[in-house]
């Protein structure tokens, strides 16, 4: 027995003395603390992560002496030997001068150096979050490489990688900590409304091109992760302040205020909690651009009978006063004689300018909670529960100007997470608050002091009465529209206040213009990497499943009798290996996704990396891939009215849900109503897709007609007949070379692409004949005079007399489009820690416009890109400071709501700062655009002027 007991106790001697601690702290040279860093022991498993304040402990059965291996992003890899059990290690950690060793999982779904990716990447870790100068880490993303901002609002910016991009980028995915940040309703990403606060932002990694092969459908032309910090890691709190003005010629010069505090403990290595809140206030960039829309550069004002304002909205309304005077005539009103007094054009209802349409507020509050549960006490479990909220006001534009006035969203997710593999799931749903369209608030505002039968109405008689007084043209239509225009509710006024309340709380488009939305998406995805199991190479397997309940209540999609359900599904499985001593890596992978409405996309994507030289210091990628990108909820459900057209989706079981009642006029000769068979039609969506002609056929007959009066079979030849197929999934060939190095302390990192659109889904407008059967072919004998058994020559007499709909339709283009870029980034640090960089972008696309006169790319990218910066973190004790300027050429924007020139801009930011180690804080002092030109980046949207700002922030 009492050997028994000897030789156990030995055995737990010997346990004893095989475990080995240690503690320490990692500073940076300055002896500010560095959280996060991963200290291992080489040859062994164990390995920990320092704290909030750079302090750890580190427990190993690894006998001594034995070496650890600090490393930590930003910072060069350093290597220490312990020789002592319960030792304590001080580390101190150089900055490393290249960004080319920094770890990134996106590329692969794998950890990687950046030198290694097998395509192009941007990231954005602490240290550059830190030295951005921008307001915010989110406007500082713009200063990557391959970054080209839409900005819609203060509070609203869109990214843009490789093109064909608007403000809605539905083929650009965001997700944050693994969520896509999309609207369920929308389709797309709303900047950073519902995305990490300022101090619990871990890193940020882009990539610019297709990544469907990986992660699904929606990464047709790029993918953002944003990675928020562990509790485990950075325990504490941590709080800053910021307050600022913005200042434009338009606006004046507004205050802003940004506010946020992060609250995060770790109770024990088995339990950690964090919690988040932001807010910010501010005063939204004014939109003053009273351009006419369909008329730019041209100098037309209000005094132009039919102006239709860029930034301004009711002028929508409008129709053509010839054919007010027949009504009324038939209507004994006027005399029939005169008719012929009153001009053959349209004229436009007086309008409100958009900064009297909305109080201007841009705003954003966050709100997140998370609770992590490791049950094995380390990373190789845990178990993740987390909710965030956002609530914003911000300007959308979209087909019409949109305010997202107390917009909410939310996600809730939960995890469970391990060395090798994660499930996750989680919900988004949206409430569109009290946000509303800003055209048809100005139209039914308009129609709340006169309807416009009325108003058109008392033109027409106003103008036959000038001209009758000898009044000359221009005058008569001055006296007409003040007389029109009598009783017009003027901003500012009671009347106009009460009327303005009314119709935004009113989701009824003819009286109103209140956006409804309770949309949901339900979403799960999974992930396993074989390579503890599997020794031939890293094989990675996945999954997602996806449900849209689209819920708009009739307001937006066809769904007014109950919410309308849309799944898609997907499968992927990747190849990694490492050949010739490691220095090619192979990857391989291929995705599978089905779409409730279309059949099954296999997406491949092969690509080599090549590491050459000495220290495989110089790295040479190419790559290939194919991707596409299902249509949206938009392209096939939406059935929104926004005035001047239909906006149409064109999923079969879509084109009879939308349904429309529109008013015949009988026009000249009076026989509309006959051929109509009353005094109104219904119009559905196939009229729009199967009973139209194009909109430009449409224009080029119109204006054949009023240069030759009388010759209507020559204006009727120059018709062409809507025929576009149902909308389609896209498809995308991409090809990449790229070479990153490190040569003699430069950083490089070249890349170009060159990608072969097909199927490449757009818009085009068609104009329906509420009555008729289009036709590209006419018989002027049939029927003839009054054509009532000739559904052809019918259409024709709809459009002179404007009894026609306009509708925007989602379809493919047969056309094939090619895009192609270059990227050439290069950083160093010399003259001691000065950092300097330079970008250079190129980027066009090819595409015959005249084969295919109706069809819409968006390209809506610069051809040419410049940026640079120079920074310093150690100008002097405590005290540094950073620089950026970009600079981009001219380019033509596309979109729903207009299209039009972006002139060229340049734009410089700065910001120094200070820290105070002692009370860890950070003060900030910084100012965006200071050169103080404004410029636009999305034609329709404010003109972006200069914030000036400083902020503090403790335990960043």
């Amino acid at each position: 027995m009492r050997s028994y007991l000897l030789i156990l106790s030995l055995f737990f001697c010997g346990i004893s003395f095989a475990q080995n601690t240690i503690t320490g702290s990692v500073t940076e040279s300055n002896n500010q603390p560095i959280p996060g860093t991963n200290i291992k022991v080489v040859g062994d498993k164990a390995g920990t992560v320092s704290d909030a304040d750079g302090k750890f402990t580190l427990t190993t059965s690894a006998n001594l002496p034995f070496t650890i291996e600090v490393t930590s992003v930003g910072h060069q890899t350093k290597k220490v030997s312990v020789t002592t059990n319960n030792q304590n290690v001080v580390i101190k950690l150089v900055d490393s001068q290249t960004t080319l060793d920094e770890v990134v999982v996106s590329a692969s779904r794998t950890p990687e150096r950046v030198l290694e990716s097998p395509v192009t990447i941007e990231r954005m870790g602490l240290k550059d979050i830190k030295k951005a100068a921008a307001p915010s880490y989110y406007d500082g993303l713009e200063n990557l490489k391959e970054v080209q901002m839409n900005t819609s609002s203060l509070t609203f910016k869109s990214i843009n990688t490789r093109g064909f991009a608007t403000v809605a980028n539905t083929r650009f995915m965001q997700l944050v900590d693994g969520m896509d940040n999309s609207s369920p309703l929308l389709n797309f990403v709303l900047g950073n409304l519902i995305g990490v606060s300022e101090i619990d932002i871990q890193n940020v990694e882009l990539l610019p091109g297709a990544s469907s092969a990986l992660y699904g459908a929606n990464a047709f032309n790029g993918i953002m992760f944003m990675n928020s910090k562990s509790p485990f890691t950075y325990p504490g709190i941590s709080t800053y302040f910021k307050y600022g003005y913005t200042d434009q010629e338009a606006a004046g010069t507004n205050s802003f205020y940004d506010f946020g505090i992060r609250l995060s403990h770790a109770f024990n290595k088995y339990f950690a909690a964090k919690a988040n809140f932001t807010y910010m206030q501010g005063t939204d960039w004014f939109a003053t651009n009273y351009d006419d829309r369909a008329r730019q550069g041209q100098g037309i004002t209000r005094s132009d009978v039919n102006y239709d304002g860029m930034n301004v909205y009711g002028d929508e309304a409008t129709t053509n006063i010839k054919a007010v005077g027949q009504t009324l005539a038939e209507r004994g009103l006027i005399p029939a004689s005169a008719v012929n007094l009153l001009p053959n054009y349209n004229v436009s209802r007086t309008g409100y300018n958009e900064v009297d349409l909305t109080d201007n507020k841009a705003g954003n509050t966050k709100m997140d909670f998370s609770f992590h549960l490791r049950p094995m006490g380390d990373e190789s479990l845990e178990v993740i529960w987390q909710s965030k909220f956002g609530f914003g006001n911000a300007v959308y534009q979209g087909a019409n100007r949109y305010y997202l006035n107390n917009f909410y969203m939310s996600q809730h997710k939960i995890e469970v997470k391990g060395k090798n593999f994660f499930i996750r799931g989680y919900t988004t749903t949206e409430d569109g608050g009290e946000s509303y369209d800003m055209q048809f608030t100005g139209i039914n505002v308009n129609r709340k002091w006169k309807d416009d039968n009325t108003w058109f109405g008392q033109y027409a008689g106003a103008f036959v009465q000038a001209t009758l007084a000898g009044q000359t043209t221009e005058n008569a239509h001055l006296i007409s529209r003040g007389v029109a225009d009598t009783g017009r509710f003027l901003p500012g006024t009671p009347q106009f206040q009460n009327a303005f309340s009314a119709v935004i709380a009113d989701p009824n488009v003819l009286t109103g213009s209140k956006l409804v939305d309770n949309s949901r998406i339900y979403h799960s995805d999974a992930n396993y990497n074989f390579k503890d199991l599997i020794k031939f190479g890293e094989i990675q397997v996945g999954g997602s499943f996806r449900q849209y309940q689209l819920n708009s209540y009739g307001r937006i999609y066809t769904d007014a009798s109950g919410p309308i359900y849309y799944n898609e599904y997907g499968t992927y499985l990747q190849l990694q290996k490492k050949f010739m001593e490691d220095r090619l890596k192979f990857t391989g992978s291929v995705r599978y996704d089905k779409s409730q409405n279309f059949d099954g996309n296999f997406s491949p994507r092969l690509s080599l990396v090549y590491s050459g030289g000495e220290n495989k210091q110089h790295n040479f990628r190419g790559s290939y891939q194919t991707g596409f990108r299902n249509p949206s909820t938009q392209d096939q459900y939406i059935g929104f009215n926004v005035g001047s057209a239909v906006l149409v989706g064109s999923a079969p079981d879509n084109l009879l849900r939308y349904t429309e009642s529109r008013a015949v006029a009988n026009g000249t000769p009076a026989i509309g109503q006959v051929y109509a068979g009353g005094t109104s039609v219904t119009m559905t969506g196939v009229n729009a897709y199967q009973n139209s002609y194009t909109r430009a056929s449409v224009l080029q007959f119109a204006a054949f007609a009023a240069a030759n009066p009388g010759n209507t079979p020559g204006a009727a030849a120059l018709l062409k007949v809507t025929n576009v197929p149902n909308v389609k999934p896209e498809e995308v060939q991409a090809f990449e070379l790229g070479y990153r190095s490190q040569y003699e302390g430069v950083n490089i990192d070249l890349n170009g692409y060159y990608n072969i659109y097909n199927n490449f889904i757009g818009n085009t407008v068609s104009v329906a004949p509420l009555y008729g059967t289009a036709s590209e072919t006419f018989d002027f004998a049939q029927g003839a005079p009054t054509y009532v058994t000739n559904p052809a020559v019918q259409t024709l007499h709809a459009l002179a007399n404007g009894n026609t709909r306009a509708y925007q339709l989602y379809t493919n283009t047969d056309l094939e489009i090619q895009s192609l870029g270059v990227g050439i980034g290069l950083s160093k640090r010399m003259f001691g820690y000065y950092d300097f960089g330079v970008s250079y972008n190129y980027a066009e696309f090819d595409f015959d416009q005249a084969k295919d006169p109706g069809f819409e790319a968006g390209f809506n990218t610069p051809k040419h890109r410049v940026k640079a910066s120079i920074g310093n973190e150690k100008l002097f004790e405590n005290f540094g400071f950073n620089a950026s300027v970009r600079w981009n050429t001219e380019y033509l924007w596309e979109s729903t709501f207009a299209d039009g020139m972006i002139e060229s801009a340049t734009v410089i930011d700065a910001q120094v700062n200070y820290s105070i180690p002692k009370i860890k804080s950070l003060l900030k002092l910084g100012a965006t655009n200071i050169g103080a030109q404004e410029y636009i980046q999305v034609l329709g949207a404010g003109a972006i002027g200069q914030q000036y700002y400083i902020s503090w922030t403790i335990n960043p």
